[in-house]
């Protein structure tokens, strides 16, 4: 008996759920399609600013895909891993294949799969994301594969679910390594036969979507132990790509802050500008929540300086006091140290690539002079040469 109530109990909870997103234009096929057409001037307009921050990271994804520009007027990530990914993801754009991102968390999963969607064919359609790891089992069975009317206490009609509201569009299934097994099994069918059995129901119906799926764990990992199916990991991996850790990044650290930056002084109409002790500080630490974790920092530390010039105090006591790099490791070792002049040429030629060449304001933005900025760009020019 009590197992019946936690059950009817579970599946209420879902009810409510789509209900929700009943109320935020996920209710029904006339629904979605009505409010399509209402914004089908502009979706290209809306996909555009959805995706915007990644874009940041990825550029102009067709021209990579169509062989032009690898970084793309608007790309910021330098390093080869980066550059890497690009390519994979101008590539996933223009497939059907499901897609497994990989990452830690803060690395721009969402924002992966939000780039791939709208730099695909099927732009113009539904992309619904939903979190496995937040919602309890029940929740998620109904959600995505809907159900029908009686099948729990409380179901007055029918309900589709998201598979079937995104029609022709793109399902992503952020954190999918914590699917339970029953629903790894309903997600290997909708992948492989493309059909789904709503909850409820004995019937199957056909469905035509894309699967996208995230998760920072270690699936391989997690199928040697039994908590995920191999044969829906193999499915899943037909087409992989893993986003790098920031720390694994260092170099793409001054042209993300420029970008943030930028867009700071777009919203307040204050520029601030970062000491270059700051920007040291900021490239040792070791940002375990990666690009989010930068991007929250530098929004922080903006809001509560009230100049326009940031030093290391006024950064997080975590970066500010972050152990700095030391030559050695104690037994004669360099390991990965970077020198201070390295680091400085990274910096100043990552601003002037983000800001387009425009060295003035690459200057302000790194709080030296033009005079000097002029005379840096030469000497890195000679030592090309004489290479």
């Amino acid at each position: 008996m009590e197992r019946e109530e936690s059950q009817e109990q579970a599946t209420g909870t879902a009810k409510a759920y789509l209900d929700l997103h009943a109320q935020q234009d996920l209710d029904s096929h006339q629904r979605l399609r009505t409010r399509h057409q209402a914004l089908q001037r502009g979706r290209t307009e809306a996909a555009g600013a959805r995706c915007q921050p990644f874009k940041a990271e990825v550029g102009d994804l067709s021209a990579a895909g169509e062989g032009g520009s690898k970084q793309g007027p608007g790309g910021v990530g330098r390093a080869l891993e980066m550059q890497k990914l690009y390519r994979i993801i101008a590539r996933a754009a223009n497939s059907t294949h499901p897609v497994l991102i990989l990452g830690e968390s803060g690395t721009g999963k969402g924002m992966v799969a939000r780039s791939i969607h709208y730099s695909g064919p099927f732009r113009d359609k539904p992309f619904i994301p939903i979190d496995c790891g937040s919602l309890v089992p029940a929740l998620i069975d109904c959600a995505l594969f809907g159900y029908v009317e009686g099948a729990f206490t409380g179901a007055s009609q029918s309900q589709d679910g998201l598979t079937a509201i995104a029609e022709g569009g793109t399902v992503f299934l952020d954190e999918v390594g914590e699917l339970p097994a029953d629903l790894q099994a309903k997600l290997l069918r909708a992948i492989q036969e493309k059909e789904i059995r709503t909850v409820g129901s004995v019937r199957c119906a056909l469905i035509n979507v894309r699967i996208l799926a995230a998760t920072n764990r270690d699936l391989e990992q997690a199928v040697m132990q039994g908590t995920f199916r191999r044969d829906l990991y193999i499915r899943l991996n037909l087409l992989s790509l893993r986003i790098p850790p920031l720390r694994e990044r260092r170099q793409d650290i001054p042209p993300l802050i420029a970008h943030f930056l930028e867009r700071i002084v777009r919203g307040s109409g204050q520029a601030k500008i970062f000491s270059g002790e700051a920007l040291k500080a900021m490239l040792a630490y070791e940002w375990p929540g990666n690009v989010r974790e930068l991007e929250n920092c530098v929004e922080r530390t903006c809001a509560f300086t009230s100049g326009s010039l940031i030093h290391t105090t006024d950064l997080p006591p975590e970066i500010s006091n972050f152990p700095s790099p030391k030559s050695s490791d104690g037994n004669g070792h360099a390991g990965k140290i970077v020198r201070i002049a390295e680091l400085e040429k990274q910096m100043i030629l990552s601003a002037v690539a983000e800001l387009n060449g425009d060295k003035l304001r690459a200057a302000r933005l790194l709080g030296i002079g033009k005079t000097t900025l002029y005379r840096k760009l030469k000497h890195y020019a000679s030592q090309s040469l004489s290479r």
